[in-house]
């Protein structure tokens, strides 16, 4: 399969997991996946990561998180914004706020990977990656 976008493959990797209810997704890995995972886990979405794998081949091992006895996934639903042929930008005074704040966008902007909180309280704005919530 030639991903060229490698966040869509990312999000839909951890989709289907979830759906699965799957302990651990293996995503390869990147620096974009790497700080999306970072911020993931910052915001209590996901349980942990690690990358596993030899130089050329390295993937990113993603925990999820489930809650309850039934197991729902703490992650309901993750929405790409942006992708290769059509780029969302957002500038800091026009980011977009995810079910009234309940979830989170990720932004690319100038400083890192970061949610859209982050961003409105350092100033900045960027490239609307995804959606989690």
């Amino acid at each position: 399969m030639a991903a060229n976008d490698t966040i869509a493959d990312m999000l839909t990797r951890i989709r289907n997991a979830n759906l699965a209810r799957h302990q651990t997704v293996d995503i390869p890995s990147t620096k974009m996946t790497r700080s999306i995972a970072q911020v993931l886990q910052e915001e209590g979405f996901i349980a942990d990561f690690i990358e596993v794998g030899e130089d050329n081949r390295r993937v990113l091992s993603i925990t999820l998180k489930y809650q309850g006895k039934t197991r729902d996934p703490i992650i309901k639903n993750l929405k790409r914004v942006s992708r290769p042929g059509l780029r969302v930008y957002s500038n800091r005074k026009e980011l977009p706020r995810v079910l009234g704040g309940i979830g989170i966008a990720i932004i690319s902007t100038s400083s890192g990977i970061m949610t859209d909180r982050d961003a409105r309280r350092q100033g900045v704005g960027g490239e609307v990656l995804c959606y989690v919530w």
